[in-house]
């Protein structure tokens, strides 16, 4: 067996797969590595890493019916075939042709989820992320354009801290119906009963609220006196998509500072220690605050760059894509630069159309036809020649983006500015840090240029077609 099949055995027999302190011991210990190194490299306590390994060993002797432990891991392991018992279930936990069977093939439209082989990790994000929530009274700004993987890294971030004990919950406000931005009053009474729901407590609104002190005031005594009174394990909240909020600049104002309040207060009260904030967030907020009231200049920053050519590379990997070279991964990332998504969506499509069992999927997400029989190069060729047409895999995505523009007529402007100037026209820094949140451009130095080739080629048509 090699840890892979170790691995892949443990995710087919247990009622749950495996958590990622749990896989990461289980690969480290078959490398040798000691339980303090482990510990040291996985931002964990020594004592943690411990009992997670000790409920490994009892695990693999159940599965294997003999005595397994850290000593004798890799030596027991190594030696032995899968049986067929043992393929039969693995192939049960991943029955998808044309990849491995650790590699199940994942439509690209959704956040990866915890056993996905397709996450490929931007340190030192990952890191910095665990680090910062076990800071107690911590707060983690998340900043990316949609589709560069905000919900898949608060998916491992909710789950680090579930490995750490801790309380999780994720609030996507996205989920809330429009009157109640109207209201601050509604709002924060939402997001309470919200928060309460989501960590199993009876919501007991009536007895905090009071009209007279205020719905601030009252949001806050909530939390403090209640919340945070029954949940005695620290709390990470995660706030999703909270730049909803800025189309309400007033409401935003409120609950922003209200935010920030709660932070200074983790550093006198003990209770709000207990409380770690996580704001994903995917546009720039212009809601006017002065630098004492905003959230968005306290606790860590993080940005979600896109992928070096070496993790485009080890996600092609990942898809089993026969590229030996690096000329298909320049090819592609010349046209969609290094675009979590872009990059991912392009690898699904090639490897799909090899694969008949995911005909029917491919034709149901694109009108793009693949010539099976014709070489892996020629496909990739015919998907990049296709790419910012409205035939082209791309044309969902591209689309959005257009409504988009085409809702803020001073944006799309400023966008073809760009387009048509090749990046040495000069935009208004509010409408350029607009275009910078959608993803649409980057900064090089002075220069401001479309962030990659497939939105230069795409929007150069389109805008040509509008002005005819």
């Amino acid at each position: 067996m090699t840890i892979d099949d170790v691995v892949l055995v443990l995710n087919a027999m247990l009622p749950k797969p495996l958590t990622r302190l749990q896989e990461l011991v289980l690969r480290q210990a078959w490398e040798g590595k000691t339980y303090n190194i482990i510990a040291q490299e996985a931002y964990y306590g020594p004592e943690r890493v411990r009992k997670v390994a000790a409920e490994l060993w009892i695990l693999l002797s159940q599965v294997l019916n003999e005595p397994i432990n850290k000593a004798n891991f890799r030596k027991s392991l190594e030696c032995r075939e899968l049986t067929l018992a043992q393929q039969q279930l693995i192939q049960q936990f991943s029955p998808l042709p044309g990849l491995s069977r650790k590699s199940p093939l994942e439509f690209p439209d959704s956040p990866l989820s915890l056993i996905s082989r397709f996450y490929i990790p931007r340190p030192p994000v990952e890191e910095l992320a665990f680090t910062e929530i076990m800071e107690p009274g911590s707060v983690l700004r998340i900043k990316a354009p949609q589709k560069m993987g905000k919900s898949s890294l608060l998916l491992r971030i909710l789950a680090y801290g579930e490995e750490l004990n801790y309380r999780t919950l994720s609030l996507d406000f996205n989920q809330a119906e429009e009157y109640l931005f109207t209201d601050l009053n509604k709002f924060l009474r939402w997001f309470c009963a919200n928060v309460s729901h989501g960590l199993n407590l009876e919501s007991h609104l009536e007895n905090y609220w009071d009209e007279d002190i205020g719905s601030k005031v009252s949001c806050t005594i909530y939390f403090q006196n209640y919340i945070l009174e029954q949940i005695q394990e620290p709390i990470v909240l995660a706030l999703n998509e909270v730049n909803r909020i800025f189309e309400y600049p007033e409401l935003a104002k409120e609950f922003f500072l209200m935010l920030r309040v709660w932070y200074e207060e983790a550093r006198k009260i003990q209770n709000w220690q207990k409380l770690r904030l996580i704001v994903a967030y995917s546009t720039e907020i212009y809601v006017p605050l002065n630098l004492h009231q905003s959230p968005f200049n306290i606790g860590l920053p993080l940005s979600l760059p896109y992928f070096t050519h070496e993790q485009v590379q080890e996600l092609a990997q990942c898809y089993q894509l026969d590229w030996a070279g690096d000329q298909e991964i320049q090819q592609l990332m010349a046209m969609v630069g290094g675009h979590p998504y872009l990059v991912q969506l392009a690898m699904y499509h090639l490897v799909s159309v090899s694969s008949t069992s995911f005909s029917n999927t491919c034709k149901s997400v694109s009108k793009l036809e693949l010539d099976p029989n014709s070489t892996p190069k020629a496909q990739l060729q015919q998907l990049l020649q296709q790419a910012p047409t409205t035939s082209g895999i791309y044309k969902n995505h591209l689309r959005r983006l257009l409504v988009s523009l085409n809702q803020d007529p001073q944006l799309k402007t400023a966008f073809e500015r760009v387009i048509t100037t090749g990046g040495s026209g000069k935009i208004d820094s509010t409408l350029a840090y607009k275009l910078d949140s959608m993803g649409l451009i980057t900064f090089k130095g002075d220069q401001i240029e479309p962030s990659c080739e497939l939105y230069r080629r795409y929007f150069q048509e389109e805008f040509i077609v509008v002005d005819c």
